[in-house]
């Protein structure tokens, strides 16, 4: 065993020890029993944006088909999802948001066994275009309601949010005039990400709270570390890893995890590119400039991009504070129409999407196994963190693994799961 995957036995297994009991106390002495696990406790993610014309029936029976393809490759690989928030879609004309279609897309992911992240509450781009008809302390106050209106509205359903979006640029943004640029400038990064996260958290309290960045660059864990002395409770370090431009490599990866290690909070690599064709130029800065109308993904490109994949996600799972990982898009052909998918245009998988699969769902699972009980009522095996389901005499019951190292776990047959 490598370094690497010895790292992933240590920080995402567990030695289990389970002990089995009748509802009397007995313990289920020489039986045999099957386990299988049912999750992962690891969240690995895609964005679903996808979703939403697909739950609210608003395509074509052609375009039905594929996106159902792409939902089936979707479920198979991921218990994590990220729903679509940006103010200027969400609510085009004031008064008027998206409400329902995201509710009901939301439910859906919920209902399939998905934890559903809302991206994101704060974020200079894609703003609502309204808000330049209001001087700063109504733009202030409009983003504190749209952050207290999602937040109360989707409860239950949506307890993971992207609170604000690359806030290092926010304030110095000169592309176009945006209302959330002018109300950072004039507060400062940190007074601005304290107000959202405070009006986020005091609406809901169960709610996990994301500041997530492109940057990064030592200014972004310079902002972290402003923002935990200020008070600012931050749950969870959101790292964007576009890699349009090509792999960072593993050293790359390592110093920028170790640098933000030092707050010991969770990580997630929020949003994830690798590419599968033509890499974009090194000398462009901001990816957004780079607009091409035919990128097509390659053969060479997609065996690049499934080992580089492979070894992207084993680095971020060999690191112990690593708790997610959200692919950015699932197809080709989304944001800059690179072939930055897992999946082609038409929903067929890539190498990168079949490796993945076989190490999420084999390598790292704990397939339908039967073992026998001993005297005690005893199994040991060793297990990823997650959730595991017990199958004993026709009946299931399920049980979680949470705790690295060596865990006992009592499952009680009376506990009526």
């Amino acid at each position: 065993m490598n370094s690497v995957d010895a790292r992933i036995q240590e920080h995402r297994t567990t030695r289990a020890t389970l002990v089995f009991k009748h509802a009397d106390q007995r313990p289920l002495a020489g039986e045999e029993i099957e386990i299988a696990q049912t999750n992962h406790q690891f969240l690995f993610g895609s964005n679903g944006f996808f979703l939403l014309p697909l739950v609210n029936n608003e395509v074509n029976d052609q375009e039905r088909d594929r996106l159902s393809r792409v939902n089936e490759q979707f479920m198979k690989l991921m218990n994590y999802v990220t729903l679509p928030f940006y103010w200027g879609r969400f609510e085009p004309n004031q008064g008027q948001p998206d409400t329902e279609r995201l509710l009901k897309t939301a439910q859906w992911c919920v209902d399939h066994q998905l934890l559903v992240k809302g991206h994101p509450l704060c974020w200079h781009t894609q703003t609502a275009p309204w808000l330049l008809q209001m001087d700063n302390e109504e733009i202030f106050q409009a983003q504190l309601g749209r952050i207290q209106r999602e937040v109360s509205t989707f409860a239950g359903i949506i307890d993971t949010w992207d609170v604000l979006n690359e806030a290092v640029i926010m304030p110095i943004f000169n592309k176009y005039d945006n209302g959330i640029t002018r109300i950072c400038r004039q507060l400062g990064r940190i007074k601005t990400i304290k107000a959202m996260f405070e009006a986020a958290r005091q609406t809901n309290p169960k709610t996990v709270l994301l500041l997530n960045d492109f940057d990064v660059s030592p200014a972004y864990d310079i902002l972290v570390e402003g923002c935990l002395e200020a008070g600012v409770e931050i749950d969870t370090i959101g790292i964007q890893s576009h890699m349009h431009q090509g792999y960072w490599g593993v050293e790359k990866t390592e110093r920028i995890l170790e640098r933000f290690a030092r707050f010991n909070l969770p990580i997630h690599f929020t949003e994830t590119t690798l590419i599968s064709g033509q890499l974009m130029p090194p000398e462009i800065e901001d990816l957004n400039d780079y607009q091409v109308k035919d990128w097509p993904t390659t053969p060479e490109g997609e065996e690049r991009q499934a080992r580089e994949t492979l070894l992207h996600y084993k680095t971020l799972m060999a690191h112990p504070l690593v708790a997610g990982i959200t692919w950015w898009d699932l197809m080709d052909g989304q944001w800059l129409n690179a072939p930055s998918g897992l999946l082609r245009k038409d929903g067929s998988a890539k190498p990168a999407y079949e490796h993945l699969l076989r190490l999420v769902k084999d390598e790292w699972w704990l397939k339908p196994t039967r073992f026998q009980t001993d005297q005690e009522g005893k199994v040991e095996f060793r297990g990823f963190l997650g959730n595991y389901e017990l199958n004993y005499a026709g009946r299931k019951f399920p049980f979680k693994l949470t705790e690295k190292g060596k865990t006992t776990v009592e499952v009680r047959l009376s506990d009526g799961y």
